[in-house]
């Protein structure tokens, strides 16, 4: 039977339809009916009736009707349409919309076809208690492991680390000025940049390189002084007296820029433009920490800003009402002392785990 029989009351001029099967890949056939059946649309794309094809409607909204084999369609509310051979439908969602499927097998493409994915967007799928995965657009899922699963879309994202203070961009790449105006430093102080790759030595780069972060193992970017800034820093770090090696080689391997001074009979340890987390003003401060004549053996007590570190909320820091005067500039004191569970012990301390309990007092304070 032709389908022209099947309908003789719809015969009509061609009607252009577009059939695809689970790869979403379209083609036009034409039908001679205006207003066919589920059952015409199947045999229009090559499937018998013993076959019992499924066929779907694409709706204008992006939806999924499943078409009945004697149901009339009205091709004015879509003439795309999926036919496959199956048994069954399975379900899923995109973006909290529900879809049906005539396989149990689908693909990520097919997912960001079904769910008009933006082509830059990730495509995640979600799960409980784990991770949600990536799904690429050759990765198989499997609709019948129970369940409805579900799919969402969100703009990718890459994170940078700017001398601490972590970036998150929705774009791969960035130029080196402005992450560090997003991360909060001035780029007119005159920095020595150093983009850290991992595996790789560092490799210093200027205001106007670019960042692609889709390249592997990308770190940070670590600032490092250059010269004068803000009156607190000469090019060439003062050296009163020395540290332990093991302090020296840490400093230096951070890339600090730090002096050791002797300001009557206190010997200081001064570390120029130490950041602070985010909650802090300024972000940006010059770290004092008082080293003993007989240190290590003697242990490294509190330590000490300048200018005086403020919480943006406005709320007071406990314990931060010591002042001192080093070399002409004021420092603010931070009363941090190590308890008895973990006295200071001359084998194991030094500059290193002093500087840890330092960053460990300071976060606390802004609930990190």
């Amino acid at each position: 039977m032709s389908i022209q029989e099947t309908a003789p009351d719809h015969r009509a001029a061609g009607q252009t339809i577009e059939v695809a099967g689970e790869n979403l890949e379209f083609r036009q056939l034409v039908i001679h009916d205006a207003a066919p059946t589920g059952a015409q649309i199947s045999r229009a794309a090559g499937f018998t009736p013993a076959q019992q094809a499924v066929v779907l409607q694409f709706l204008p909204d992006g939806g999924l009707e499943d078409i009945a084999p004697s149901q009339i369609v009205d091709l004015n509310a879509g003439r795309q349409f999926i036919v496959v051979e199956t048994d069954r439908l399975f379900f899923l969602t995109i973006n909290g919309e529900r879809f049906e499927w005539p396989s149990r097998m689908i693909s990520g493409a097919v997912v960001r076809r079904l769910g008009k994915v933006p082509p830059e967007d990730e495509l995640l799928l979600t799960r409980i208690d784990e991770p949600d995965r990536v799904i690429a657009p050759r990765d198989l899922v499997d609709l019948g492991k129970g369940g409805i699963e579900s799919f969402v879309s969100r703009k990718p994202s890459w994170k940078l680390n700017v001398q601490g203070v972590v970036l998150t961009l929705h774009q791969p790449t960035i130029v080196v000025k402005q992450a560090l105006l997003d991360a909060g430093f001035d780029p007119t102080k005159g920095w020595q940049i150093f983009l850290i790759v991992k595996g790789e030595p560092k490799r210093a780069v200027g205001l106007d390189f670019t960042v692609d972060l889709r390249t592997p193992g990308i770190e940070k970017l670590r600032l490092t002084p250059t010269g004068v800034h803000n009156g607190e820093a000469a090019a060439t770090p003062r050296r009163h007296f020395d540290l332990l090696e093991v302090d020296e080689k840490h400093l230096d391997s951070l890339g600090l820029f730090w002096e050791t001074v002797i300001d009557g009979t206190c010997r200081w340890l001064l570390i120029h433009n130490y950041q602070v987390p985010p909650g802090y003003a300024p972000r940006m401060v010059m770290l004092a920490l008082l080293i003993p004549p007989t240190y290590p053996t003697a242990q490294i007590d509190m330590f000490y800003t300048s200018p005086k570190l403020t919480l943006t909320s406005g709320r007071p820091i406990d314990r931060t009402q010591v002042a001192a005067t080093i070399c002409g500039t004021p420092f603010n004191g931070w009363s941090r002392h190590r308890g008895p569970p973990a006295p200071w012990n001359p084998a194991t301390d030094n500059v290193i785990t002093h500087l840890a309990l330092v960053e460990s007092a300071i976060a606390k304070e802004v609930g990190q």
